[in-house]
Order: C-alpha cells, then sequence, then structure tokens
C-alpha cells in the first residue's frame, strides 16, 4: 500500500490510526507539499489528501472512504460494530461530523463570524461531553471508527503541538476547550493513549 500524506493534516491521521489499529505497518508514504500537489493528483485526479493507493492498483480518496475500505480489506480488530443497525449508527455520526460539525471552523477559516460559530463549536463540545456520560468511546465500549473520526480535530480541545502552526488547526485550538468537560478530557487522553501504544 501507499498512503499520500501532508505533515499534520488531521484527516491523514484519522486513516494512520486505522492502519496503526489493524496492525498495518507495512506501507509506503508521499509526502505532498501544499505547494505541490501533483503527486496525489496523478494517482487520484483530485488534489486533497489522504488518498490510499492498495496493492491491487485500487485507489481510494476522503479520510473516512478509507477506514472504511480497509475495514471491508482488513476486517480485523474492528473499526464499525458487525451488526447493520449498529453500523449505521456509526456512519451516522461520521457523516455528522464532517458535513455539520466541521462547516463551523471551515466557515471562521473563511472569515465567517465567529463569535456565533465559535459559539456553535462550544454547544457542540458539550453535545460530545453528554455522548460520552458513563462511557469510555462514542459507540459500543471499544475504540472505533466514530473516535478515530472526531478525535484529529477534537484533540485541539486539550492541547496543540507548539511545531503546529496550521491556521485550521490554531482556530480549532483557539475555539474549544475541556474546561469544565472531564468527559470529553478524559476521552482525548485515552485516545491519545491508545494511539502512542499503536491501537
Amino acid at each position: 500500500m501507499r498512503l499520500y500524506r501532508a505533515p499534520w493534516s488531521t484527516n491523514v491521521q484519522r486513516v494512520t490510526m486505522a492502519l496503526a489499529h489493524k496492525g498495518l505497518h507495512d506501507y509506503d508514504e508521499t509526502v505532498i507539499s501544499y505547494d505541490d500537489r501533483s503527486p496525489v493528483e496523478a494517482v487520484s485526479g483530485q488534489p486533497l489528501v489522504p488518498v490510499i493507493e492498495f496493492d491491487d492498483g485500487a485507489v481510494v480518496a476522503d479520510s473516512m472512504a478509507i477506514v472504511a475500505a480497509l475495514e471491508e480489506r482488513f476486517p480485523d480488530p474492528p473499526l464499525f460494530p458487525v451488526d447493520p443497525a449498529g453500523r449505521a449508527h456509526v456512519e451516522l455520526f461520521c457523516d455528522w461530523f464532517n458535513r455539520v460539525w466541521k462547516l463551523a471552523p471551515n466557515t471562521i477559516e473563511a472569515g465567517g463570524d465567529v463569535a456565533a460559530l465559535s459559539a456553535e463549536m462550544d454547544a457542540h463540545l458539550d453535545l460530545f461531553e453528554r455522548m460520552l456520560t458513563g462511557r469510555d468511546w462514542f459507540f459500543y465500549g471499544a475504540i472505533g471508527a466514530a473516535d478515530l473520526c472526531a478525535y484529529p480535530f477534537l484533540k485541539y480541545a486539550a492541547s496543540r503541538d507548539p511545531a503546529d502552526d496550521e491556521p485550521f488547526h490554531r482556530i480549532l485550538d483557539e475555539h474549544q476547550s475541556v474546561t469544565g468537560r472531564p468527559h470529553l478530557a478524559a476521552w482525548i487522553e485515552r485516545v491519545s493513549a491508545s494511539q502512542q501504544r499503536g491501537l
């Protein structure tokens, strides 16, 4: 396999976490520059990372589509529930996160109403805090696709690596906080620890 990635990419981190969870460490990487996206454009016909190229030549773009493709090809250990209803719940969460949650920080980056959008992000953190009440992970008692979908973005509520100076990540840092949200803070620490252990 070959993973096309860029430094500090939140969407790429979703995929690297899924690869680690499944014990898939033997893959090649092509690191693109944001000033030169030609390598990923050549393989996928579009400029965004991540993109993965499987050994059989199949090419998949979009982070959560890649996670689903990895699940199909390497089902153990799983990232999605086996039962159809459970899987649908996780897929719905991930779709909401991408289509709804991401809208506020993306609009801040584009020059939108910072105060209103920041308040929306804050309200979403309260929602996550309630979701994590009495549980370690978002769904079904084990780390899974929903956690991988959200963590690379929500981790900025706890801290930001000083070397990470991406403008979008500064927005995530400045407009999110775990203060008063102990369940969210514990979840961020839990996912981080799992990542350090190789999931």
